[in-house]
């Protein structure tokens, strides 16, 4: 049924179909400007290597927070990291843009653990669009912080307020989480960011696009007006730049995106006719070499469900992460995922940003996005670290 394809191996892939702007038979909002989906990766060989301006050995940080880094493998920081570092330990306002999956989350983790190291009473919040996010922001902020006695406080809505509530009136430096959770907590007085010297807005475009505007900028006028903020993001929009001007000052602007996508994601497009023929192409794709570790992206949290669960009828070792799992569950589902536990983790657009897993070989979307952006923090969670990866976009 599949013949080999000259540009991607053992694929078969169509030509550009007709597609007309609201998906064809779908009832509902998608993107399917298909020139969008298909993109020839190059090789990391043939990608310019970045040559930092130093390393983590040479910066004027913590020697325990060089140990922790070193732990980690890190030598050289990438472009992000290279670019806002010193910035931030200088104690700069920063804008910073770069695209999902280039070290973010260590750019402003390492300068702000060493502004703790240097001074214990010093308070950070760090707010992120969803607990996935968050989750992972603290995975590193542990790894980063090891033997050192700085902690923290997660702070994501699906657990339990009452075990937060009694962590926030504990001894802490870092509280990172959701705006809702973080502003419910605010507001029952559990959680006084009025001496907080740091702010941390992760995915700034992601949070507007959820319509946590107001609660950031409830949240951000009730810290104190000295303080460092920093925001990243992968898009400057005028609703963005509006909103950070709004509440930064002498802010440095570092940008180190040229494409909306890495270049070492190979993107293309896979055929399909009617609901049946397209969980057999799925089947099919799935059981050839190389999908070693996939991660597949539905519309709904439904069929998140029940296409994961014929995946495992069919044999798959496959998990599934939607609205409707509770936080454990989701995290457990994770968890199974990034050990390798199952190598097939079927998820809702809810585990599009902040998921930053080694050795995802595919992202599949199985059911078209409903933009372009998502499209982008879908495909990025393969492709990450300079690695090659693919991403597959079924069309009907």
């Amino acid at each position: 049924m599949y013949q080999r394809s000259k540009r991607s191996g053992n694929y078969r892939f169509s030509q550009r179909p007709k597609f007309n702007g609201n998906g064809g038979k779908r009832n509902i909002k998608t993107f399917s400007d298909i020139s969008k989906f298909i993109h020839r990766a190059r090789d990391v060989g043939q990608n310019e290597i970045y040559q930092p301006k130093t390393n983590f050995e040479n910066l004027a940080i913590d020697e325990s927070l060089k140990a922790n880094i070193s732990k980690k493998g890190y030598t050289l920081p990438t472009p992000i990291q290279d670019e806002t570092i010193t910035h931030i330990l200088a104690g700069k306002d920063l804008l910073g843009i770069a695209n999902t999956g280039t070290g973010k989350t260590g750019a402003f983790l390492i300068p702000l653990l060493n502004k703790v190291l240097q001074n214990p009473s010093e308070q950070v919040l760090i707010m992120a669009p969803t607990r996935e996010l968050a989750l992972q922001i603290q995975h590193e902020f542990f790894s980063l912080s090891s033997q050192t006695g700085i902690s923290s406080v997660l702070c994501i809505g699906g657990t339990s307020m009452y075990q937060q509530k009694d962590n926030l009136s504990r001894k802490y430096n870092f509280v990172i989480g959701t705006p809702g959770r973080l502003k419910d907590l605010i507001n029952q007085r559990a959680l006084h960011i009025s001496s907080f010297g740091s702010v941390v807005l992760d995915e700034v475009d992601r949070m507007l696009d959820m319509g946590f505007i107001h609660d950031i900028k409830t949240i951000l006028s009730s810290l104190p007006s000295q303080r460092q903020t920093l925001f990243f993001s992968a898009t400057a929009s005028g609703e963005i730049l509006e909103l950070i001007h709004g509440f930064s000052k002498d802010l440095v602007t570092v940008s180190v995106k040229y494409t909306d996508t890495a270049e070492t994601i190979d993107q293309d497009i896979v055929k399909f006719k009617g609901s049946e023929n397209k969980l057999e192409v799925l089947n099919n794709l799935l059981r050839q070499d190389g999908f070693n570790k996939v991660l597949i992206f539905g519309r709904t949290k439904h069929g998140v469900r029940k296409l994961s669960e014929k995946l495992n009828y069919s044999g798959f070792r496959t998990d599934s992460i939607h609205g409707n799992k509770s936080q454990p569950q989701r995290e457990r589902a994770l968890r199974s995922f990034r050990q390798n536990r199952v190598n097939i983790l079927v998820a809702t657009d809810v585990a599009a940003r902040g998921l930053d897993i080694d050795g995802v070989t595919h992202v599949i979307n199985y059911d078209l996005p409903e933009s372009y952006e998502n499209y982008i923090h879908r495909i990025g969670r393969t492709g990450r670290a300079n690695h090659q990866g693919k991403a597959l976009t079924f069309v009907e």
